[in-house]
């Protein structure tokens, strides 16, 4: 099997789906001489057939005449535009949760294996999607705008009821995402602790380019175990998030099986697999406008966007 990546860049009349390899991104419709295959989630909608597809084309490359483009020459957009279902792990690492805890002065929660909870998740856009480079606009009433760097599954099969021991079976590969937050819209103002109406998920985590994800897919083929990544995030630099996914509370394959107990899972569909501590919040840091900010994710790169 030939190494590569999958990604989305933009091809001169719109959205193309490439491979790099070496640096260099051939275009898959051309690739395989499938035209449909130009669309990422077509390629991921077809992912049992298309990756022999794919890899066999790569071993013919010398007989076909493809002008590769340099990865420095392309404009890299979010890997799978758009995605139909973005659902994201809330509180799945036991720092981050102890973090949270200390911020708001009581005592943390315990750890939800010892209470008989199952995997929690909260649902973006699919237009919240960006990718890697992009310049992201910070909403104007929002004063707290938080970071959450996080492993994002691609699922490349329809999933259904699956037990953990063939959840992963089920994934295509693995990305990078950035949970933005905004801290202040958590909550809807003038409501009672005991009111059940007091959140407001909406304006919270879905504004526009609330979800960068990229660069690109590492198929899952080349991580043989998503429970040993090393995961980091920088701003300007200045390293906040230093972890690993070891340190998740739920791993990826729980929470494949319990989404796909509650919903069916489709080819396209990420989630994002939760976040560990350092989060801006907890500091009493927010981002603002000219703030770079970067997460490294092992064996997969390096997502970078610049605040605006």
């Amino acid at each position: 099997m030939i190494s590569y990546k999958l990604l989305t860049y933009q091809g001169k009349s719109g959205p193309r789906a490439g491979i790099l390899i070496d640096e260099e991104i051939l275009d898959v419709a051309m690739l395989t001489r499938i035209p449909s295959y130009k669309s990422m989630l077509n390629i991921l909608n077809d992912w049992e057939s298309s990756q022999a597809i794919i890899d066999s084309a790569l071993k013919e490359l010398r007989e076909k005449k493809i002008k590769p483009i340099p990865l420095d020459k392309a404009k890299l957009l979010a890997p799978v535009l758009y995605p139909s279902t973005i659902f994201c792990a809330g509180a799945n690492y036991l720092d981050h949760l102890q973090e949270m805890a200390a911020v708001k002065n009581i005592e943390p929660d315990p750890d939800p294996r010892t209470l008989g909870l199952k995997p929690w998740h909260f649902i973006k856009t699919s237009r919240s999607v960006i990718g890697t480079g992009s310049t992201i606009k910070l909403p104007p009433y929002s004063k707290i705008i938080d970071w959450e760097a996080e492993l994002t599954v691609v699922i490349g099969r329809v999933a259904k009821n699956i037990p953990p021991g063939n959840a992963l079976d089920y994934v295509a590969g693995y990305t990078i995402a950035n949970d933005l937050s905004l801290r202040d819209q958590a909550i809807r103002p003038h409501l009672p602790l005991t009111s059940p109406f007091r959140y407001d998920w909406v304006s919270q985590k879905c504004f526009d380019c609330s979800c960068p994800i990229g660069p690109w897919i590492v198929p899952a083929m080349e991580i043989k175990d998503p429970q040993n990544l090393g995961i980091k995030l920088w701003v300007n630099d200045i390293l906040k998030q230093d972890s690993n996914t070891s340190k998740m509370i739920f791993s990826v394959a729980e929470q494949i099986s319990h989404l796909s107990t509650r919903v069916t899972l489709y080819p396209g569909d990420l989630i994002l697999t939760g976040t560990p501590s350092g989060v801006g919040s907890a500091k009493g840091e927010s981002l603002k406008p000219g703030d770079v900010v970067r997460i490294w994710i092992e064996k997969i790169g390096v997502l970078t966007n610049i605040m605006a």
